[in-house]
């Protein structure tokens, strides 16, 4: 959300059903990433199927301050000319990363490998958030960092093209963190490498191969893996679709799975076995979802996914599923107020550093709309009965676009309806989202 931007509340009425074929937008993830490789390949890279939200166009935006040619050609499709690793320049003016918390984060692995000093800011939401866990392996490194109290934005970006390669283990699983560090390691000498103990989505690893860079992943002793990157690879262009976002398919996904007689299906579905946690759990809770027309897009398996609505279970959600579905319990906490019976969510503290504290307002949400549950320092319990929620209530989203889109899907379930104070920030990840839930046959509306 710009900073100049009203407060939009939306309010989603009850329906009795969602029927219809719908295309998931494209993956966030993956969007930023092929821009950022775009920019750092040789040659011309033509993307089609870029999300085209707020917070990949400030990733675009960015590219461009340092030198690389993008250029919008139609719904989706892109052109990158890249400037090559290590080919950046200087950026004139500071870096606005909105709300976007995997741009702040990758390109500082990128800026802080050039012989320059560049400067990053974000929204109240981004400036809140914790960049230490970058700065300090980019500082082993050998950058350096200005930053406000607790390694947060405003951020002065003090960068060298000398850096020294590290073997580093992250202390908490975050493919951001991993990213930003495989990124420097590519305009470092000798071998970069990162040891994860609980794996973490892997776009960068599979795109970065993509390109042409030398990446090995084995596996780590005591556990997890190691992820080495070669540093100065020459990266050539490479076209790149986008698969769609399994995230932002998961709210049209559960909306049809909580309304008996729904028949909906998503469809370019990308199914990263790192991404799909939520699709295996909802499957667990008896959910009827069908993978249809499954292949292989640019590295990522896709599928299309047709949901039939029913009678979902409470289950039981292990800790070790939590980096494969991390931004996904917000809308599970929803299908878990819908089933019979409790779902218990466990591990979840990263959930705390997200665009808001996540957990809390989940929970938050939940209690104003009627639904029994117990939020403890990284878990979630959601008591249903089987029946619809009662709802009515309003949802304070603290500008978090996944707050927002559960939570309205929620109120398309809920006995009464359900309203958020500001659904401005959904445009940031999912631009269309009302009319696409409309389109199903929902209830999205402008309060």
């Amino acid at each position: 959300m710009s900073a100049h931007a009203s407060p939009a509340k939306l309010i989603a009425h009850p329906v009795s059903r969602l029927q219809g074929r719908v295309r998931a937008p494209g993956d966030k993830s993956v969007s930023h990433r092929s821009l950022m490789f775009g920019a750092l390949a040789l040659g011309e890279t033509r993307i089609t199927g870029l999300l085209e939200g707020e917070d990949v166009l400030a990733t675009a935006a960015a590219l461009r301050a340092m030198g690389a040619q993008i250029e919008h050609e139609g719904a989706g499709a892109w052109r990158v000319r890249g400037f090559g690793v290590g080919g950046g320049r200087e950026p004139d003016n500071v870096l606005d990363l909105g709300n976007s918390g995997t741009s702040a984060r990758l390109l500082s692995g990128i800026l802080a490998s050039h012989r320059f000093t560049s400067f990053m800011t974000g929204d109240g939401s981004l400036r809140r958030r914790p960049m230490q866990r970058v700065i300090e392996p980019l500082s082993r490194m050998g950058a350096r960092f200005e930053a406000r109290e607790g390694g947060r934005m405003p951020l002065t970006i003090i960068g060298t093209d000398e850096m020294v390669p590290i073997e580093y283990r992250l202390p908490v699983a975050s493919a951001q963190v991993k990213s930003a560090i495989l990124l420097a390691g590519l305009n470092t000498t000798g071998e970069t490498t990162v040891i994860e103990p609980e794996a973490t989505r892997d776009h960068t690893e599979r795109m970065l191969r993509h390109f042409g860079a030398e990446v090995r992943v084995v596996p780590a002793d005591g556990g997890g893996k190691r992820i080495t990157v070669v540093g100065w690879p020459e990266l050539k262009a490479r076209d790149i679709v986008v698969p769609g976002d399994p995230s932002s398919a998961a709210f049209a996904v559960v909306a049809a799975a909580i309304r008996p007689g729904s028949d909906v299906t998503v469809e370019n579905v990308g199914l990263n076995p790192l991404r799909a946690g939520l699709y295996e759990t909802l499957r667990d809770m008896g959910a009827d979802i069908e993978f249809q027309n499954q292949r292989e897009i640019g590295g990522e398996p896709v599928a299309d996914l047709r949901v039939r609505g029913g009678e979902l279970q409470g289950v039981e959600v292990p800790p070790e599923r939590a980096p494969s579905m991390i931004d996904e319990y917000p809308i599970l906490a929803v299908a878990a107020s819908c089933a019979k019976g409790t779902t218990r969510m466990l591990g979840l503290a990263e959930l705390r550093a997200k665009e808001s504290d996540r957990l809390a307002s989940v929970a938050a949400g939940l209690a104003v709309n009627g639904v029994r549950h117990e939020m403890g320092v990284d878990n979630l319990i959601v008591h249903g009965t089987g029946a619809p929620p009662q709802g009515g209530g309003l949802v304070v989203t603290h500008l978090d676009h996944r707050i927002a889109m559960s939570f309205l899907v929620l109120g398309l379930a809920t006995r009464e309806p359900v309203a958020v104070d500001d659904g401005s920030p959904i445009d940031t990840s999912f631009p269309g989202f009302a009319r696409l839930m409309n389109d199903l046959g929902g209830r999205v509306e402008t309060a």
